[in-house]
């Protein structure tokens, strides 16, 4: 099993990656020949692939495509970004007899997290911190332990400030040899041109319906017919499938969570769904994080020396508070997770609304809401539809942009609610 087999439907990607990894092992070659010849290293500095101006410096494969120092992997959620930038960390690692054999030590240390010179920062949180991103800039000043080379992976590149990705776009656009830098992000829009210029462009589509559940069946060990009707609701995104796939009461959630607005015929009725809705999104999000919140509390007090129901001297109060307001961070993180995972599967109706009004014979992504779908599109516009989806991802960007959830979610289901007369 090579570490390609979870980037599902992403050939074009995973030819390139593999290429890249190819000519790493090339130039890593070579330059290991040269330094046993005597030849100086800053001589075979320039086969490396690890320093130069963008996409066309490096070493490159016999395919055409160079190594590079900067790698940009954009895809829409779901697509599986960071799966795929895992793999290719795993695959500059490998000794094996291809890059990303998935059977050596360095490619199964680096999918299981386990790697030294494999170095990734991911967020629970709304945003990357600028002293998280100045701890990575000093991780990629070192050389590699045991590998090849010195992997930086940012799997949410995108929740970076402005102000924070110009502190790390020294550090990519001049790294250290063999330090080779990963971000993620759901589009190249999402980071600054100054660092979408320094990087090499890889952009992952959304994966067949079919090869999702594939997935589910061979990975989470789904049944097969849950797992297509789980692909086809979430619309091929990885992560909904496998929380529909495996939560058995998800399906249940997700039917009331459709079925509401168009059972909505006040504003008052409007006001109570979204703080219904709101109310289960914090449920979800506090189910995910207790557990987790009390054993790093527990954990932190042990390593300070503290009781775990004593009292906290004041010279340790702030180690304290600085993780329960992480903590904070985390589950607000999680909870607007939650909403937008709604917003999906409301967008996910009001197109199944759309395609009908228009007579399209796209397949439909709710099969098993047809008769409310056929209601809807009867006693709607195909306009009025348009107006539903465009309020939803309003209020998407609302939710992203720290807006008030309840305020936010209101305001959407005023505008879902039938029309007088409908």
């Amino acid at each position: 099993m090579s570490v390609w087999e979870d980037v599902v439907g992403q050939e074009s990607a995973v030819a390139a990656f593999t290429a890249a990894a190819q000519a790493a092992r090339e130039a890593a070659e070579q330059r290991e020949a040269q330094a046993a010849a005597g030849v100086a290293p800053e001589a075979a500095r320039g086969v490396d692939g690890a320093r130069g101006g963008g996409a066309g410096s490096g070493a490159t494969s016999p395919a055409g495509l160079a190594m590079t120092h900067a790698w940009l992997v954009t895809g829409p959620p779901g697509s599986g970004r960071s799966n795929a930038a895992r793999a290719f960390a795993a695959a500059l690692q490998c000794t094996g007899p291809v890059p990303g054999c998935g059977q050596c030590k360095p490619c199964r240390d680096v999918m299981v997290g386990s790697h030294p010179d494999v170095v990734r920062l991911t967020t629970e949180k709304l945003i990357i911190t600028m002293d998280e991103v100045k701890t990575l800039i000093g991780e990629a000043q070192r050389r590699p332990w045991t590998g090849r080379w010195r992997v930086l992976l940012v799997e949410d590149a995108d929740r970076m400030a402005e102000r924070t990705t110009n502190v790390l776009l020294k550090s990519i656009e001049e790294p250290p040899p063999q330090t080779v830098w990963l971000l993620c992000t759901p589009s190249a829009d999402d980071v600054l041109p100054t660092i979408r210029s320094r990087c090499r462009l890889v952009t992952l589509r959304i994966p067949p319906a079919d090869a999702v559940a594939e997935l589910l069946v061979r990975r989470d060990g789904a049944d097969p017919e849950l797992a297509a009707r789980a692909a086809r609701a979430s619309q091929s995104h990885i992560g909904l499938a496998r929380h529909l796939a495996t939560d058995a009461d998800a399906w249940e959630r997700r039917r009331r969570l459709l079925l509401a607005p168009v059972s909505l015929r006040s504003v008052g009725d409007a006001v109570l769904a979204a703080a219904s809705l709101v109310d289960a999104a914090e449920t979800e999000a506090k189910e995910a994080t207790t557990e987790r919140d009390a054993r790093e509390k527990a954990e932190l007090t042990r390593a300070l020396g503290l009781e775990s129901d004593g009292k906290i001297p004041a010279a340790l109060r702030a180690q304290i508070r600085q993780l329960e307001e992480d903590q904070k961070r985390r589950a607000k993180r999680a909870r607007t997770d939650v909403l937008d995972r709604a917003m999906i599967d409301l967008l996910s109706f009001y197109r199944d609304v759309l395609i009908t009004q228009m007579g399209s014979d796209v397949e439909r992504v709710n099969l098993d809401l047809a008769d409310a779908v056929d209601q809807a599109a009867r006693t709607t516009t195909p306009e009025q539809s348009l107006a539903r989806i465009g309020a939803i991802e309003e209020c998407r960007s609302r939710l992203r942009s720290n807006a008030a959830p309840l305020l936010a979610v209101e305001a959407l289901m005023v505008q879902l609610r039938p029309q007088a007369g409908a």
